[in-house]
């Protein structure tokens, strides 16, 4: 008789199977009938609006706008961006020859992967599960999707969603826990795309080396916010406001401390103040009443983000901004601390919270050393109206992407590349790079008959042969 484990792989294993058949007839699917696919679960999106505002909500207490803006927009954005552009993305590329090549004829075809596996974090439950899909099924793939555990409210929507409109051997979404993700991690898949934590990133690929299985791997890390004395204060103030407590600051890419000039440090607080307030109210209504704010996603965050923000009041720092919590609701009040120390569990970990640490700095190089000092971030902002400055931070430094007098909107951009580099991510995603990344590009080279340049190369290497090699070497 089968135990519980082995049932539940030797399910997975049967679903693993059928979806390998069905990304063989996939192969031969035409780019219209993708695209009429992605059209239609644009249409069953929207009409779920309701229903995914609800599921968000339970998990997050989630503003029903914000939910629409960071939930929905981008999968609708990303497949209306797919749709008008994948007739071109998917035709086939003509090559030129070289000389050495005179006589043939070579493209570059892209093909799909095969069966994919979709791993899609807790922070935005529903975009970052069906984003990356909509890049896998426009790429003539099949995908199994694992969205997380500490969403169940939304990762029982999705599963329901993807019953009612995929077929289960294109798309198959499944629930559960560690064992499950490690279960799913012994198949061979063609591909993996996992969006989470460092730690569990180097996991994945770990288990992807098995079977030599590509992997893309979206993490995190320490996004670091550049603010110098020429900065527009008040609009620095706004954008960061905006990017950093979106989400209850629980963003891959929100700003996770600022480096401000201290000449303007104190203007940025008091401003960014103004604008929290403006944005979220304060004290008894946003504590209660605020409709704009939502919530710490259940208590192990919570308490996550209260150790650190103990850990960091006890080694110095001061408190300008918030200190109301509450637990029974997973409410952290934005906070904004200064004097905090470099040797802090905050300064070293990923906050994914609504906590911003704000350090004073002198000159340019300071930021340079502190921001080199840690692992390559997923994200970089630099606020200034000094070229000199900006063009200094970036060429210094490596970040997966950046922004100039801007912050978090970098990911919703239809035609830039979104990733992380070396401890942020691996590979790329979103539009053109998003398909890309769901495809195998596979060149193909046409000889003509009766005739290959190459031939005049074979053995035996005579005097003729060598002369041409060095003729080769020389000029081609």
């Amino acid at each position: 008789m089968l135990t519980a484990t082995q049932a539940a792989s030797s399910e997975l294993i049967d679903v693993f199977q059928a979806q390998k058949r069905k990304s063989f007839e996939l192969r031969h699917q035409t780019v219209q009938a993708r695209k009429r696919l992605l059209n239609q679960f644009a249409d069953f999106i929207l009409k779920n609006r309701d229903r995914i505002g609800t599921a968000v909500h339970l998990d997050f207490k989630k503003p029903l706008t914000e939910v629409d803006m960071s939930e929905i927009y981008p999968v609708l954005s990303e497949i209306r961006h797919t749709v008008a552009h994948l007739s071109t993305w998917s035709a086939p590329q003509k090559i030129d020859a070289p000389l050495t090549y005179i006589g043939s004829r070579s493209r570059v075809v892209v093909e799909p992967k095969g069966v994919c596996l979709i791993m899609a974090p807790w922070n935005y439950p529903f975009s970052l599960c069906f984003g990356p899909l909509v890049s896998c099924l426009a790429a003539g793939n099949t995908a199994i999707i694992k969205p997380s555990e500490m969403t169940p409210h939304t990762s029982a929507l999705i599963k329901e969603m993807a019953d009612e409109f995929f077929d289960r051997e294109m798309v198959t979404v499944v629930e559960g826990g560690l064992e499950v993700s490690q279960q799913l991690l012994r198949l061979p898949f063609d591909h993996i795309f996992f969006t989470g934590s460092p730690a569990v990133g180097k996991a994945v690929m770990r288990a992807a080396s098995e079977h030599l299985t590509s992997v893309t791997l979206e993490l995190g890390g320490k996004s670091p916010t550049v603010i110098d004395e020429t900065a527009n204060i008040g609009d620095a103030a706004a954008r960061i406001a905006f990017g950093k407590f979106l989400n209850n600051g629980q963003t891959c890419i929100a700003p996770d401390y600022v480096l401000i000039h201290e000449s303007v440090q104190k203007e940025f607080i008091n401003a960014l103040k103004e604008q929290v307030i403006k944005m979220f109210g304060d004290g008894q209504q946003l504590n209660e009443q605020s409709a704009s704010y939502a919530r710490i996603v259940n208590g192990k965050h919570f308490h996550r983000l209260t150790d650190l923000i103990e850990d960091a009041v006890n080694r110095g720092a001061q408190l300008e901004m918030g200190g109301t919590v509450n637990a029974a609701t997973n409410f952290i009040h934005p906070m904004i601390l200064t004097n905090v120390s470099l040797e802090s569990r905050m300064m070293d970990e990923e906050i994914f919270g609504p906590v911003l640490p704000v350090i004073s700095f002198q000159d340019e190089e300071e930021v340079v050393r502190l921001i080199n000092s840690k692992p390559k971030p997923l994200a970089l902002y630099v606020f200034s109206n000094r070229k000199s400055f900006t063009e200094k931070i970036l060429s210094s430094t490596s970040a997966g992407t950046a922004c100039i007098n801007e912050c978090v909107i970098q990911f919703t951009h239809a035609n830039l590349p979104f990733g992380g580099v070396n401890n942020s991510g691996i590979g790329k995603s979103h539009g053109y790079y998003g398909f890309m990344e769901f495809s195998n590009q596979k060149p193909i080279l046409k000889q003509m008959n009766y005739f290959s340049s190459t031939s005049m190369l074979y053995p035996p290497f005579t005097g003729r042969v060598k002369m041409l090699v060095n003729l080769m070497l020389k000029y081609f």
